[in-house]
């Protein structure tokens, strides 16, 4: 269930607080983005490789830990380096609700976790 994003990606859970915080602001902001409800159009390792990259971050850093799944995974025991680097993005992959949210992907190609409205205004900005 791909989408042609035009504009700006905001990866939500509805659930999330941050993340409605988030919509709001980009809409009284008039932007322009696509919703990814990730939980159910769960990204793939490719995606989420390119989104670290945009992010400028490793996965652990974008990682629920406390996270039932997580906690059942024994993530916080993980290595946190290049050899354990696929290993945390297949983790991701198989249990999106792991993954921090929301992350809008900027028009310029960069992308921010949104948990503050300097950050969602810092995605605007770009």
């Amino acid at each position: 269930m791909r989408r042609t994003v035009c504009g700006m990606e905001i990866w939500i859970n509805p659930a999330c607080s941050k993340c409605r915080s988030a919509i709001s602001l980009l809409d009284a902001e008039g932007a322009r983005y696509t919703v990814r409800r990730y939980l159910e159009d769960v990204p793939t390792e490719a995606e989420i490789r390119e989104v670290l990259e945009r992010l400028g971050l490793e996965p652990w850093d974008i990682t629920r830990t406390q996270e039932a799944a997580a906690k059942e995974l024994g993530l916080k025991e993980w290595p946190r380096d290049a050899g354990a680097r696929d290993r945390w993005i297949g983790a991701l992959a198989a249990h999106p609700k792991l993954i921090q949210r929301p992350i809008i992907t900027a028009d310029d190609g960069t992308a921010v976790v949104a948990r503050t409205e300097d950050a969602v205004r810092d995605a605007l900005s770009r």
